[in-house]
């Protein structure tokens, strides 16, 4: 399905030529290989069904290394040598900054899957994962109210963790809690400047660790959190991006107690959810573990899919004024292209990682909500929490 460089086997005309640019190496390998395969499970999918207007998707992949630059030098590939306007890619904020200069320039449209810091609208982009409304906002209370008013923000040093951190630090403050500090490591962080980064915790005291690390530091820093012997029921680490793929990767008996703010879990007891796992587990094995970041991937494409069915064509204006308003019943649930801002409705929830590695969802939304990139709707300090929902 996938192959680099300029495809000779079908012309264009029979095929829906797209570029894939995920990493499968590098700092970012396990969550972006998670939405390489998510995107490959949805194209394979289509294909086998005959394809989009009697035409297959054809595939032209690239793995960037999780290096920035490399991603601004292969989106300018995609669109130029090989003649793909569509790009399904990128996964942290640093790198779909990298590409959009070229993807804005060129006229290519980016269907973009992951979570990110908001304050952001691009017409040459389809934002499918969440907006800090959809995420941080309810994060923010449940940790202020179920685990204590002192909050200790760390994250990696790009602008992800800065941007997402100024947030959380507003919403802290707007439940009466405290940021106990805040401090940012290096992307490729070694166990020296992440233990440093542990005793500065430690004397802070706080009573939660909201972390923005990702990749690779990520998984040293929670088995280096785990030795310093902490009840996570006592001190639990929060956070965004921590999923199923990554805790298997560190050990669940590591990860056990901590918490992650997600629309999706694949714990999720849905229909929708079940023909997604077993038809994942299909394609790359019963032991592959699902995850918002292989389910987010999944559900764009099938998004791109009805709006290419209504376009007829992959012309970025055609393509994005027949996505506005478009909808699909996901692993997660129902999304919705949002018509004002390209963004997408999810639902957001909270999980709290269990020994096996999996997520007992503590709190869920009763329905999607709106996305807000530019938090002009979402009132700082709104509840979202009820006795009801949010358990213990």
């Amino acid at each position: 399905m996938a192959k680099a460089g300029r495809l000779a086997k079908q012309s264009d005309r029979e095929v829906w030529r797209v570029g894939v640019l995920f990493s499968r190496s590098g700092l970012m390998a396990i969550s972006e290989s998670e939405h390489f395969f998510g995107t490959a499970l949805a194209i394979q999918e289509i294909n086998d069904a005959g394809g989009i207007l009697g035409r297959e998707i054809e595939v032209i992949a690239y793995d960037p290394g999780s290096a920035p630059e490399t991603y601004r030098k292969m989106a300018d590939r995609l669109l130029t040598e090989d003649g793909a306007s569509v790009i399904f890619g990128c996964s942290t904020s640093a790198e779909r900054k990298a590409v959009l200069p070229a993807i804005e320039r060129r006229n290519g449209l980016l269907w973009y899957p992951s979570l990110y810091e908001g304050f952001e609208y691009s017409p040459n982009v389809i934002y499918t994962g969440a907006a800090p409304n959809q995420n941080s906002f309810p994060l923010a209370e449940y940790i202020v109210r179920k685990h204590g008013p002192r909050v200790y923000l760390i994250g990696s040093d790009y602008i992800y963790p800065r941007e997402s951190n100024r947030i959380m630090r507003d919403l802290i403050e707007s439940y009466a809690g405290q940021v106990a500090g805040e401090q940012y490591v290096a992307m490729d962080a070694g166990d020296a400047e992440l233990k440093r980064a542990l005793e500065t915790i430690r004397m802070r005291a706080p009573d939660v660790v909201f972390s923005t690390i990702v990749g690779r530091t990520a998984q040293r820093f929670y088995r280096l959190f785990a030795t310093m012997g902490v009840d996570p029921s006592q001190l639990p680490i929060a956070s965004l991006t921590m999923a199923e793929g990554e805790i298997r990767e560190i050990g669940p008996e590591y990860c056990a107690g901590h918490l992650t703010a997600a629309s999706y879990f694949g714990s999720l007891e849905r229909e929708s959810n079940s023909r997604f796992k077993q038809a994942f587990a299909k394609a790359f094995g019963a032991g592959t573990p699902v995850s918002m970041w292989s389910a987010g991937a999944y559900a764009q494409v099938k998004l791109f899919e009805k709006a290419l069915t209504q376009a007829g064509s992959l012309d970025t204006q055609r393509l994005v004024e027949a996505a506005l308003g478009l909808s699909f019943d996901s692993p997660e649930g129902p999304i919705q292209i949002d018509p004002d801002n390209n963004h997408v409705w999810l639902t957001p929830r909270i999980g709290r990682v269990r020994p096996d590695g999996q997520f007992d969802i503590v709190w869920e939304g009763k329905s999607p909500i709106k996305p807000d990139p530019y938090l002009s709707v979402s009132p700082i300090g709104g509840r979202w929490l009820t006795e009801e929902a949010a358990t213990a």
